[in-house]
């Protein structure tokens, strides 16, 4: 046998006769046949030869297996041509002297009832379906004196012909499939329908007698040695679907062996594959003459010995041809052989070899053929994690690797682990592009835990810190035994607490990351840990934990630590009288509580009012002797002025004795007391313009004449001040039109000259005759409004309407019977009843 590692056969001699001095040149074997375990040689000095193979279960065929059955001397001379077995009734068919003899299959004795078919040169038999169901067979003969085919029908005790097929050369060679029949001539070949006895030339051909191949080659298909040493395929139609296989010029005999042809040649047999017409595998035959084709394989004989030639089971073919990083041819072979396989069968087969040839591609560093290759052969992501020697601990005790190459390969990831990282490091970014890909889906599904620790020990020591923080906040099967001291032992302790919060240990989640804020863990992946944890508390449904850990989060910033409390899902919101007793010695988070229960919520209570009230007047009162802290007055300010919920007394009674003014005035005058409240600002806070403000603000959402009784007010308080004038001129030139002149005038000192409040008597009067024109404007447009609608009115009531006979309203369409009627603008007349619908 040839060099090559690829073996489609595997050679074994069966058989091998001594020679014996006597018997020098008169044994020779001519011709095989077999049925299961039944052989027969036919021999060139008239001897069939009856050899019983070994058991197929037992396995060994060698030559001492083989035990030597009885055997049938036909004649003093003359080989024996042919040999045909007929299971279906025991009988083996002998084609010797130009006849055909019906022996029995065990006991060689001629059937007494069927008689030598004489002058016959060639013989085939047909084993179709529809005789055997018949209780026959079909046997195609060729005369040697005429140039004719014989069809017989072959029973239990008789055959008779049933069909001749005439022909224009003699045959020297033919085959049989189902009702077709393959016959070469000296020079061409035919196809002729045994039924019809219709006739088609195929091509011609020059070998001789002994180049000459007819052979099925099954479904409807024969090989032939065509023109120009090309092994020919043709079907029963006539027509070639497969390409021509370029085989030697001294071939004696071919045979098909799905999915490979197999040529003899004197000293070699050679293997062909159908799907490529390449030659994958040759072997070695010294003095070969002839093949016999078998259920796994074919026989080979010479002279003396026979030598069997089995098929390699298809998936041992694949596994070394993808062992030999022969992948396309791998895959090649699998989707040949995919009809004659049962489907179960070759989806597992398909799967297997897909990922063989992933290995390969994956070996050389092919990731994204690999990655195809994987996905779609369904690949146990723990075969690929089990390569990789990092990985392994993420794999249980009991699981076995299905692939011996990646057990054998996987040691040269572990090379490259210690001696190229670089290179190491492409393999490990591949492992997790395909981790991710089949997360989730059913190739996982087995084994979810192995390829969620994978991919976080993957993440870990490639550092990739967003995708290690987006796997473990993810539902995810990271076993925690594994996991937990794989993060700290790489101080990942922000995603350790990530992933106990995922795996639903909150409480150990917040701890932890409470540690990295303190500094008792150092891990810089996370910028605002405390952030977090705010967050993360404001969304816990478990309100204990909110409340153990409420005290921590408060006194490390009160603005941002209140957020547990506010930043809560409406329906899972802590009550309010218990935040309240939590935040009691916060204050400012107190107030920021207080803003969001009535900013947020429109909290209507007088409590929280109030008390967001007098924590504003606190705070307030504080900011006048600690300037960092941020300003609350206009808050305070704002609130009194719009909301209509607190209790104006207690919190007049908190600032009265203080120094908040003007806060002071506006809760004088939400209780009605404007008089006093602009005294506090005239006298107590001597702010001119607060006061003047305070009238503005007051008089909103009120008339006219209530800002004017507000500002006369003030005039007066002006006015019964010890220096009023500069003060009171302002105001009145400040708000000319809001003051009536003759009031005012009443209102001041004697002393007072026209000259100093010529600018406010000018505004005033400018004013008045402003308001005066406007409203003699209005009921000059009013007057012409007036007066167009009477001048429409006139000139309809001027028009003349015709009202015949038969006039019908335009509405109801009936006669208008009365005198009365309407008409709109169009001029159309109608009922005056009929108006309202028009």
């Amino acid at each position: 046998m040839s060099a090559m590692a690829f073996k489609a056969f595997t050679k074994t001699q069966i058989y091998e006769k001594h020679e014996a001095p006597k018997e020098k040149d008169k044994f020779g074997i001519q011709c095989l046949e077999c049925f299961d375990r039944n052989l027969y040689i036919g021999t060139k000095n008239a001897t069939v030869q009856h050899l019983i193979l070994p058991s197929s279960t037992i396995g060994d065929l060698s030559p001492g297996k083989t035990r030597e059955g009885r055997a049938r001397k036909l004649g003093s001379s003359n080989a024996v041509v042919q040999l045909r077995a007929v299971p279906l009734f025991n009988h083996l068919l002998v084609l010797w002297d130009r006849s055909v003899t019906a022996l029995n299959m065990f006991s060689l004795e001629p059937v007494p009832a069927l008689k030598k078919i004489q002058q016959v040169s060639l013989f085939e038999v047909c084993d179709s379906l529809l005789t055997a169901q018949a209780g026959c067979v079909e046997m195609v003969t060729s005369s040697s004196r005429r140039r004719l085919i014989h069809i017989y029908v072959v029973g239990v005790d008789k055959w008779e012909v049933v069909k001749e097929v005439p022909l224009h050369q003699d045959p020297v060679a033919l085959a049989v499939d189902g009702t077709s029949l393959c016959v070469a001539t000296c020079d061409r070949y035919l196809l002729c329908d045994v039924e019809t006895g219709s006739k088609e030339e195929l091509f011609p051909h020059n070998h001789n007698r002994q180049r000459v191949i007819v052979t099925s080659a099954g479904r409807g298909e024969f090989l032939l040695n065509g023109p120009e040493s090309l092994g020919m395929f043709v079907m029963k139609t006539g027509i070639c679907q497969r390409p021509p296989l370029q085989w030697p010029q001294e071939v004696l005999a071919a045979r098909v062996c799905f999915p490979y042809i197999l040529t003899l040649q004197p000293q070699v047999l050679s293997v062909y594959s159908m799907l490529d017409q390449q030659c994958k595998q040759t072997v070695s035959l010294h003095g070969a003459k002839g093949l016999l084709s078998t259920s796994d394989g074919v026989l080979a004989f010479t002279e003396r010995d026979i030598f069997s030639l089995r098929l390699v089971p298809v998936e041992e073919q694949i596994q070394a041809l993808v062992g030999q990083e022969r992948v396309e041819e791998a895959l090649l072979l699998l989707d040949g052989v995919q009809s004659r396989c049962p489907l179960d069968s070759y989806k597992e087969l398909q799967k297997a070899v897909t990922c063989l040839a992933g290995f390969v591609h994956f070996y050389q560093e092919g990731f994204s053929e690999a990655r195809e290759l994987f996905i779609t052969g369904e690949l146990d992501p723990r075969e690929l994690i089990l390569l990789y020697p990092d990985m392994r601990s993420c794999l249980g005790n009991d699981f076995e690797s299905q692939f011996d190459q990646g057990k054998k390969k996987g040691r040269a990831l572990q090379v490259l682990w210690c001696e190229d990282t670089n290179i190491f490091h492409h393999y490990l970014s591949f492992l997790g592009d395909f981790l991710r890909a089949v997360r989730g889906t059913e190739q996982d599904s087995a084994c979810s835990a192995e390829v969620d620790c994978a991919l976080l020990r993957l993440y870990v020591g490639l550092g990739d810190t967003e995708k290690l923080q987006q796997l473990v906040i993810s539902p995810n099967e990271c076993r925690l035994d594994h996991c937990v001291p794989a993060l700290e032992q790489n101080n990942r302790f922000f995603v350790l607490g990530s992933l106990y919060q995922s795996h639903g240990r909150s409480i150990d989640a917040i701890k932890t990351w409470v540690n990295i804020a303190d500094g008792s863990h150092r891990d810089d992946s996370c910028s605002d840990v405390y952030g977090h944890i705010v967050w993360t508390l404001s969304q816990l449904e478990d309100k204990d934990i909110v409340r153990n850990f409420a005290e921590w989060t408060l006194q490390k910033n009160q603005e941002i630590g209140v957020q547990i409390f506010t930043k809560r899902q409406p329906d899972d919101r802590l009550e309010t009288q218990e935040v309240f007793i939590l935040l009691e010695k916060y204050p400012l988070a107190l107030v920021l509580y207080l803003e969001f229960l009535i900013h947020d919520l429109s909290s209507e209570e007088e409590r929280h009012h109030s008390r967001l009230a007098l924590a504003y007047v606190t705070q307030t009162l504080q900011e006048e002797e600690e300037a960092d802290l941020r300003s609350t007055r206009g808050k305070l300010q704002h609130l009194l002025w719009e909301s209509k919920f607190y209790d104006v007394s207690n919190v007049y009674e908190r600032v009265k004795s203080t120094t908040l003014h003007i806060e002071t005035a506006i809760l004088l005058g939400r209780s009605g007391e404007h008089s006093q409240a602009l005294q506090v600002l005239v006298h107590r806070k001597r702010d001119p313009q607060a006061a003047e403000a305070y009238c503005c603000r007051a008089a909103q959402g009120h008339n006219a004449h209530f800002r004017q009784a507000l500002l006369l007010t003030l005039l007066q308080i002006y006015l019964s001040s010890e220096d009023p004038t500069s003060t009171a001129v302002d105001l009145l030139n400040n708000n000319s039109q809001a003051f009536a002149a003759e009031k005012v005038v009443q209102l001041l000192p004697d002393s007072w000259s026209v000259q100093l409040v010529s600018r406010f008597l000018v505004g005033s009067v400018r004013a008045t005759l402003h308001q005066s024109r406007i409203v003699k404007l209005q009921k000059a447009l009013a007057r012409a409004e007036l007066m167009r609608h009477k001048v429409t009115w006139m000139q309809a009531s001027k028009t003349i309407f015709r009202l015949d006979k038969e006039q019908k309203c335009k509405v109801c369409q009936r006669v208008l019977a009365e005198p009365q009627f309407a008409c709109n603008l169009h001029g159309e007349l109608m009922h005056v009843g009929c108006t309202g619908f028009f």
